[in-house]
């Protein structure tokens, strides 16, 4: 039986529950009273429940639709502003036990080279990456005992932040690997990491274990219950996702927002985070054999929904998707982007590895200078700031400030002096001159007299060569 509360998967996740509100969902979507005492809903500002948002995504009427969107962008510009966080993956290793259909990590993949990157082959990788201009990583590596046992990944996280390279460092690492236990959960918290991601895939049990015929990951319960064993671990950021295409998207989208209020309701705090991937090609994949994967004006819809439900939670597009898509993705509410992105081991460094090790297809190729140049003429702001993460401010304590409102006096201020490090490190004389005059325009609109001034002495100061502020 359903129970949001519940330490078991099968209960926080209950396939009736899910069932009933596809059937719900229908039912309301056909019902112009109910889709209205939604929107209004969602007009607070405060999120919709899972039945809630499943019956606004299954309203086909483009008045709804567009209204929808509509207040998508005014939620996501309140709370987050024009800011758009970025960064980047980095593949430590492809070598993997499990026998995921729909990934070439697989153990069955023999077109795949296996490669698993030494300290110093990181070191590079990332003055590679802290040379384009980037601050914060996604750590991934395919999940072996032997090839990459948790301590591999404690010692890589060691020397990511342990490199200075010229004014680079890398001041958060957010870490996507494989379930784990309570206790190595801690000592990944104790290595520092930002936020814990996993994504479910898909949170239909019998397609789960269909998808995930063997391996550590075909255990359906210990692989969705590893954000409860994180948050007992005394990791509070947590970040969230499924692989749209691999199940039938009503289903997933009512799960993961479940999951989502499962989180709230146990551990107080939801996800930080969460990602939004679909089904892509990769070596020996292909999206053919997937016929539930999502269009791009489906896609779009659902990242809409997502952000009216759930107000307060960053919202993640990478590179899989095209420029013309992610800037569709932008408008409907997402508020992390990657930018120059390599899915390959090794790749930052030697790009034709992404030949034989990418673990999927890239369709934005565009270097992170190009998607910093594209943000600022649309009117975004390109962030680089981890400052949240290093003062602190995690967790329930984060949600806290951002939803009253007063994170806007740290993210708006910390948005922009991270984009005068990156202008004067890493931009063209173009890029420069675009994102000073951004950055002048922003000043303005800061709300308390005294945090710009602090503001605009510390941009000054960073101009003739400082580093590292942050509120």
């Amino acid at each position: 039986m359903y129970n949001v509360r519940s330490s078991n998967a099968l209960e926080f996740i209950d396939h009736d529950e899910v069932m009933q509100t596809i059937a719900a969902a229908g039912e309301d979507a056909r019902n112009p009273q109910r889709i209205r005492e939604i929107l209004r809903k969602g007009e607070e500002m405060r999120g919709l429940d899972h039945r809630e948002a499943a019956a606004l995504l299954a309203c086909d009427d483009p008045e709804v639709i567009a209204a929808t969107a509509s207040l998508a962008r005014r939620i996501k510009e309140r709370f987050y502003g024009r800011r758009i966080v970025m960064f980047a993956p980095l593949y430590l290793s492809n070598y993997c036990v499990n026998s995921c259909t729909y990934c070439p990590y697989h153990g069955q993949n023999r077109h795949i080279t296996r490669r698993k990157l030494t300290q110093d082959e990181i070191r590079r990788e990332v003055i590679a990456l802290q040379d384009m201009g980037h601050k914060r990583l996604a750590l991934e590596a395919g999940e072996h005992p032997r090839m990459a046992p948790l301590e591999y990944i404690l010692e890589s996280i060691d020397t990511i932040y342990s490199v200075r390279h010229r004014n680079g460092a890398i001041r958060r690492v957010n870490v996507n690997i494989a379930a784990t236990t309570v206790d190595d959960y801690r000592r990944l918290r104790d290595a520092g990491i930002g936020t814990y991601i996993l994504f479910q895939e898909t949170y239909h049990k019998e397609n789960y274990e269909r998808l995930h015929p063997a391996g550590p990951k075909s255990d359906y319960r210990w692989h969705t219950e590893a954000m409860d064993r994180a948050m007992q671990g005394g990791i509070d950021d947590v970040g969230l996702g499924v692989l749209f295409g691999l199940n039938t998207y009503r289903y997933d989208f009512a799960a993961l927002l479940m999951h989502a209020e499962h989180l709230e309701a146990a551990h107080g705090v939801g996800p930080h985070t969460i990602s939004v991937p679909r089904i892509c090609p990769a070596d020996d994949i292909q999206t053919e054999d997937f016929p539930d994967a999502v269009s791009d004006d489906l896609f779009c819809r659902i990242i809409s929904v997502l952000r009216v439900a759930v107000p307060y939670t960053g919202m993640i597009v990478s590179t899989r998707e095209s420029p013309a898509v992610r800037a569709r993705a932008l408008e409907a509410g997402i508020s992390q982007l990657s930018g120059g992105s390599r899915t390959s081991v090794g790749g930052y460094t030697e790009p034709e590895r992404d030949e034989d090790t990418a673990q999927f297809d890239i369709s934005d190729h565009r270097t992170l200078g190009e998607v910093v140049e594209w943000l600022l003429d649309t009117g975004h702001i390109p962030s680089f700031c981890t400052a949240c993460y290093r003062e602190g401010r995690t967790g329930d304590r984060f949600m806290s400030l951002l939803r009253s409102g007063k994170i806007a006096d740290c993210c708006g201020p910390n948005a922009m002096m991270t984009l005068m490090e990156y202008l004067c490190d890493y931009a063209s004389a173009e890029v420069r001159m675009k994102g000073m005059a951004l950055i002048e325009k922003e000043i303005a609109s800061i709300r308390t007299p005294r945090i710009a001034e602090i503001t605009r002495e510390r941009l000054n100061r960073i101009a003739s060569g400082e580093r590292d502020f942050r509120f």
